[in-house]
């Protein structure tokens, strides 16, 4: 199956059939449990070297993986209207990596990708100031209630780091912008073609950050090229975020996003066994109560946007 055949399903159409919907939630979780793979190496590189440099390497990887992909499907000819959407995908997408590696040399995998969930709840409010959506006194209630999860969370890592801690908080804006944009395209452009056009948007743009922070003496932006040890965690970086954000893109091709949307909060669970097995991190008491109101709110969000999709799917076949 080539990539075309792989995402022939269009927006706002689920994959037919029952086993491929199973498919499709299969593939979610697996990738929910790779994906904080990422952060593992991230944070074994930012021992080293400066944050910007490994957001360097983990997006020059993921294009170099893709290229050949790209190359003999053809799929290098970008729709018509696309380009600068797709460039500030690539930025987007490269300041939220940034943030959260920056984020990963003060914190625990597990308490950075907590706090980074309140991502729902931003891009519900960027709905309604962006594309007009209406908002509910319940939906207002689940959103407060998932920022003072994220509070819970911050607070103690606030007294122990500083501002460091609000870093999760960059990233979650940033990314909550990119999710918004690929909403915008995402029946126009093959997933496969997405994912590159990030992968190269974001290597030019840190490529110019890099060379900026080495004139001006960034040290968040310092270059340098790994050395021993890290050659490996560098390649490491590369192969795990190109197979997980792969296998991601694929689930969302086999069974709709409202269907996966839950299986998101499983990476918590991958970042709190990656963090015990490597780095030996336990979650303490605020950060668990902080998780179970981040994950009970961006659940509840996700149901009134089901049902809300529900409802005009309703009104259009009664229409007719």
């Amino acid at each position: 199956m080539n990539p075309r055949q792989l995402f022939s399903i269009g927006p706002g159409q689920s994959a037919h059939g029952q086993s491929t919907h199973l498919q499709g939630m299969l593939l979610m979780a697996l990738a929910m449990l790779i994906i904080p793979g990422i952060d593992v190496f991230a944070k074994l590189l930012g021992q080293t070297m400066s944050p910007g440099q490994v957001v360097w390497y983990r997006f020059f990887l993921q294009t170099l993986l893709l290229t050949p992909v790209i190359i003999w499907f053809r799929l290098w000819v970008l729709p018509q209207g696309t380009l600068v959407i797709q460039f500030a995908r690539g930025v987007l997408l490269a300041g939220a990596t940034l943030f959260f590696f920056a984020a990963l040399n003060y914190l625990s995998i597990a308490v950075a990708i907590s706090i980074f969930f309140v991502e729902p709840m931003i891009l519900t409010l960027l709905c309604v100031i962006f594309l007009g959506e209406r908002i509910h006194i319940r939906r207002i209630a689940a959103i407060i209630v998932g920022f003072g999860g994220a509070m819970i969370i911050i607070r103690p890592s606030f007294a122990e780091v500083g501002a460091p801690a609000l870093l999760p908080l960059g990233a979650a804006l940033c990314f909550a912008f990119y999710f918004l944009l690929t909403r915008r395209i995402s029946g126009q452009v093959n997933p496969f073609q997405m994912q590159w056009m990030v992968g190269l948007s974001a290597v030019l743009v840190m490529a110019l950050a890099l060379g900026a922070g080495e004139g001006l003496n960034i040290t968040v932006l310092a270059p340098s090229l790994p050395q021993g040890i890290a050659i490996y965690w560098v390649i490491g970086l590369g192969l795990v975020s190109t197979i997980g954000h792969l296998t991601l893109v694929v689930a969302v091709a086999r069974a709709p996003a409202s269907m996966l949307a839950p299986f998101q909060y499983i990476e918590i669970i991958g970042a709190t066994v990656f963090g015990f097995l490597v780095f030996g991190d336990i979650p303490d008491t605020p950060t668990i109560i902080g998780v179970a109101l981040i994950i009970g709110s961006g659940l509840y969000l996700f149901h009134r946007e089901t049902r809300g999709q529900a409802s005009a799917e309703k009104r259009v076949e009664a229409s007719r």
